[in-house]
């Protein structure tokens, strides 16, 4: 299995760029599907973004579409989330999450590793 640590949140104004990281070790990353999802203060957990194992297929939540990009680099473990034109309802703790790669959509967070998350929060 593959384990995962995200890195890179912090405070933003509104209009501004982030890049978040989501380191992983383990074997399997080069096969692994790998997904964002994040939790606003007192909502439900909610899909952002997800890549398949090669890079082949990306897939975005509608409130995000446009502005934040997802890729993966197999050299280096790591998949990053470029967040642009971040908004007030980016605010909330961003999570990693990863799996074998399966037939499932990226959007279904059946997802065996999951990391602890990284606070955005955007200001206006």
């Amino acid at each position: 299995q593959v384990q995962v640590v995200e890195s890179g949140g912090g405070l933003v104004q509104a209009g501004d760029s982030l890049r978040l990281s989501c380191a992983a070790s383990g074997r399997t990353f080069g096969s692994s599907d790998m997904a964002w999802f994040r939790r606003a203060p007192g909502k439900e957990r909610e899909f952002v973004g997800g890549i398949r194992w090669d890079g082949s297929a990306t897939q975005y939540a509608d409130s995000v579409k446009g502005r934040f990009t997802i890729s993966k680099d197999n050299a280096s473990k790591t998949m990053f989330l470029q967040m642009n034109s971040v908004k007030d309802e980016d605010t909330a703790v961003y999570s990693c999450a990863a799996r074998v790669r399966s037939l499932l959509a990226l959007n279904i967070a059946r997802y065996a590793s999951w990391g602890q998350g990284t606070q955005v929060t955007v200001s206006s």
